[in-house]
């Protein structure tokens, strides 16, 4: 058995993110994650396969509203996490 979830992160500035080559804007993007059940254990437990972030952003921080659909692009969770740490970071 998988499932799928499907958040949001905010990045306030640009940002670089493992595998995009050039920065992305600053914006809030859809973040989907896949994840299959690990079997024999005595509780419900789920193992992530997949972290993939939404190109382009949802909104940009210039308040265009973007929709138009984009691709989705495979990223580490850890580097996902160290660029959202960097954006908080005072500047």
């Amino acid at each position: 058995m998988s499932r799928t979830t499907e958040t949001t992160v905010t990045f306030a500035r640009p940002f670089r993110l493992p595998p995009l080559e050039a920065p992305q804007p600053a914006g809030t993007y859809r973040l989907v994650v896949d994840e299959e059940e690990v079997p024999g254990l005595s509780f419900l437990a789920y193992r992530r396969t997949a972290t993939m972030l939404a190109l382009p952003a949802i909104t940009a921080a210039g308040g265009s509203d973007r929709t138009t659909t984009g691709q989705l692009v495979t990223v580490r969770p850890e580097d996902l996490e160290a660029a959202l740490a960097r954006d908080s970071a005072p500047a």
